[in-house]
């Protein structure tokens, strides 16, 4: 048995079908076929792959017990709250672009049924896109999202992007007109408290406008932003995770940060995250 999807081949865009048995695979009418890896995911970057680090394993561990901890629960109970005010009733398709884990995805899912659809987790990690292939209803897929997005043109109700690279562009296309993109940033004061002793990467000023002015170029009207703020209780253990499953996790030591973050002790962690809004216009 064969089911349609919204899927593109990515090397010849041509539009994917997913088969149950003898095993799950995604196949185009050109005979381009992927086949799901045991963990359950696809993986797209066959060939010359990307340039980028993917995650690694101990990277998304890190997240996923920090997550699981519910330290950026307002996070995304906030986003299924926009989503659900955005499209109030209708069944979605969702892209998470830079999903991770997906548990952002899966939050919103759980919240808002109504977007069990054809949920598609796209990340350049095969570790993180183990975690999102478990989500109901969800393709999750190793891709880069600096690429071409392989869902076809206004094929999405639904853009996510946290915390992971933007491509506007191909948000805008995927976009059908009534849709939405919410793009989360870390505020100016977000973690301030530890980045410095847990040797994190600084938040560079000014990021609001100037995603703003990228956004806009590629007729994505901006909505609003608004912030989230509050503080978590940390102890070692979070703080580790925290700094270890970010982008700083592929230069940090993990021995040497454990030892820093013991020596912090206990400690109470801003949270501050920007949501960004933007429409298609045009």
């Amino acid at each position: 048995m064969q089911d349609a999807t919204t899927l593109l081949c990515p090397l010849c865009r041509g539009a994917l079908e997913l088969s149950i048995a003898p095993r799950r695979t995604l196949a185009c009418p050109a005979g381009h076929r992927y086949d799901a890896a045991k963990q359950g995911y696809f993986n797209f970057l066959t060939g010359k792959g990307t340039n980028f680090l993917e995650d690694t394993s101990p990277m998304v561990l890190a997240r996923e017990a920090f997550q699981h901890r519910g330290h950026y629960a307002p996070l995304a109970a906030e986003l299924a709250a926009l989503v659900a005010a955005h499209h109030p009733a209708d069944q979605l398709d969702i892209i998470d672009a830079g999903a991770g884990t997906g548990y952002y995805l899966g939050e919103i899912l759980d919240r808002h049924p109504a977007t069990r659809k054809d949920a598609l987790a796209m990340d350049i990690s095969r570790f993180a896109m183990r975690r999102a292939a478990k989500l109901p209803d969800t393709l999750a897929v190793v891709w880069d999202v600096w690429r071409e997005i392989p869902s076809r043109d206004e094929s999405r109700d639904v853009v996510l992007n946290c915390f992971a690279p933007h491509n506007p562009a191909q948000f805008r296309r995927v976009l059908r007109p009534q849709g939405l993109c919410l793009v989360v940033t870390g505020a100016a004061d977000h973690l301030e408290e530890v980045r410095e002793p847990l040797d994190m990467l600084s938040i560079a000023g000014g990021k609001q406008e100037a995603l703003v002015e990228k956004f806009g170029t590629e007729q994505l009207a901006h909505l609003g932003s608004r912030n989230l703020s509050y503080a978590m209780e940390l102890d070692p253990e979070d703080l580790f995770n925290l700094a270890f499953m970010g982008p700083a996790g592929h230069h940090l030591s993990p021995e040497v940060l454990r030892a820093k973050a013991a020596s912090l002790g206990s400690r109470t962690v801003t949270a501050s995250f920007d949501v960004h809004l933007f429409v298609p216009q045009g």
